[in-house]
């Protein structure tokens, strides 16, 4: 910069030809350097803002977002090539092998951070519409019949809301490159440069809306679909990432897919939802359940701070399965206390609009597991402003490897729990200055519990990414491990041993 504002009489004063080229090539080199690093450059630009902002407002409903996606996303015929494996042999196993030793050399010697570098590169399955595309438009078409209840009075639309994060996931994943946001995930189009494979089946849907028979059937189908692709073969499944986020979906089928990465509402290690050996914290993911009321931003937060004058606010269903039944109890201490609101509710409209006003009139929001360890309930309370008073002794808590949820949660023990007048006089005993700390850290918190479209970072979808950064060594190695096979060993199986594995190999057909 200061060089080209070098007077022209330096130049002409010049006798020496040596000295006036070295002062052409100074200038040359300064215009240079000045176009390489204007804040103009495109290079600059990409260092000093990370991320764009998108130039309309994030969808955080899941049924406007899905109209819009479904509007302009979805393909108006369906795709002639569904990327459907028909026969899968060794060679083709070994094929991608050696093309991904090839790709991961490259990565090695290239990239001073890898294997835990940013960007995660992530495959996409195209997987037939039946799986992903008639699903949602199944959900589009019929989402208005509220009278569609469980079997314990829960609207089936709303549960299927609640457990969408394979509908706020894939649709960041598909979007143009041009309308993502989130950097630390790319989508990639050769299988080779994938470090985890994505499947777009929508498990909660199907389960939900389609017959008991038919939905075991469609199971059956995507799995067979999956497991036949050259890369599930390599891995047996260990970089595959499958949406199971309700406790009850592709239950029939689980066992077949354990080694993959599974996206969960909790781990629920007591073994009432899952099979030991099927989850673990060290290859699965917990993903926040989807709020089930509106985002309390700061100036609402303001508004409220003079209202919240109950102490304990809690409505949902006091009689639950499994590790929820401690609610009961907690109901029949707490019900009639002062300064507590415990109310019997559903999850309706009705039952929304009233749960969003208790807990923005609320200081602490009652949290205690469901039928499961989790509770939908907990994330409510996170993005309402309303302090969650956790009562799970088996809980484990989503992005908890990022997320320090000490600072804005209290949590209480089961055996606390039940002891007569031990909560109220516990929380009694937080101090105003406690309590407006942990709302500080609850208004700075929400925005990691709030799916969009598009995805916004340091929201659950980028958060998910980052938490699968770090598991990406250890997914290596066992893929690595599971492959330690000597040829030769195969190679002495008789045509009876052969026969004998594939009859075993493929129980779902």
């Amino acid at each position: 910069m200061r060089a080209k504002q070098m007077p022209s009489s330096i130049l002409t004063r010049s006798k020496s030809p040596v000295i006036l080229l070295f002062a052409v090539t100074i200038l040359a080199l300064s215009f240079f350097f000045f176009f390489l690093f204007s804040p103009s450059s495109t290079t600059t630009a990409a260092v000093t803002v990370p991320y764009r902002h998108p130039s309309v407002r994030p969808e955080t409903s899941f049924v406007a977002s899905l109209e819009h996606f479904l509007a302009h996303k979805a393909p108006k015929i369906p795709a002639s090539s569904d990327d459907t494996v028909g026969s899968v042999i060794d060679h083709d196993v070994r094929r991608l092998d050696e093309r991904k030793f090839v790709k991961e050399m490259e990565w090695l010697r290239g990239d001073p951070y890898y294997p835990i570098s940013l960007p995660v590169r992530v495959y996409v399955y195209e997987m037939p519409s039946k799986f992903t595309y008639d699903l949602l438009w199944l959900f589009r078409n019929t989402y208005r019949e509220t009278s569609n209840l469980t079997s314990n009075g829960s609207p089936v639309h709303r549960l299927i809301e609640q457990h969408s994060i394979d509908y706020w996931l894939w649709a960041d994943l598909v979007a143009p490159e041009s309308e993502r946001l989130l950097k630390n995930v790319v989508r990639v189009v050769k299988q080779e440069e994938a470090d985890l494979f994505y499947v777009p089946f929508f498990t909660t849907i199907s389960f939900f809306l389609l017959e008991k028979q038919q939905c075991k059937a469609l199971y059956r189908e995507a799995l067979k679909w999956v497991t036949d692709q050259p890369a599930w073969k390599r891995s047996e499944g260990r970089d595959h990432i499958f949406p199971i986020h309700h406790p009850w979906s592709f239950k029939s089928v689980r066992r077949y897919v354990k080694n993959a990465i599974w996206l969960l509402p909790d781990m629920d290690s007591t073994g009432n939802w899952y099979k030991p050996g099927q989850v673990s914290l060290e290859k699965d993911l917990i993903l926040p359940y989807v709020p089930n009321v509106d985002l309390c931003d700061a100036k609402c937060l303001l508004e409220s701070e003079s209202k919240r004058t109950t102490l304990l606010f809690f409505r949902g269903r006091l009689k639950r399965n499994a590790g929820g039944k401690i609610r009961a109890k907690i109901g029949a201490e707490l019900t009639g206390a002062k300064d507590v609101v415990m109310e019997e509710g559903t999850a309706g409209e009705g039952g929304k609009a009233a749960a969003q006003k208790g807990m923005r009139r609320s200081i602490f929001c009652l949290s205690p597991a469901g039928d499961t360890p989790s509770s939908a309930r907990l994330f409510d309370a996170i993005v309402s402003g309303c302090i969650p008073v956790i009562i799970s002794d088996e809980l484990e808590l989503p992005f908890e490897g990022i997320l320090d949820y000490r600072k804005m949660a209290v949590f209480i023990s089961s055996t606390d729990a039940v002891q007569p007048g031990w909560i109220l006089r516990y929380l009694k005993s937080i101090s105003s200055t406690q309590i407006r700390e942990m709302r500080r850290n609850l208004a700075e918190y929400s925005r990691h519990f709030v799916y969009s479209n598009p995805a916004q970072p340091l929201g659950p979808e980028d958060l998910v990414w980052r938490m699968m950064a770090g598991k990406l060594v250890n997914i290596k190695l066992h893929t690595r491990r599971s492959q330690r096979v000597v040829k030769e060993s195969r190679s002495v199986c008789t045509c009876d041993c052969r026969r004998s594995n594939s009859t075993h190999s493929n129980p779902i057909n």
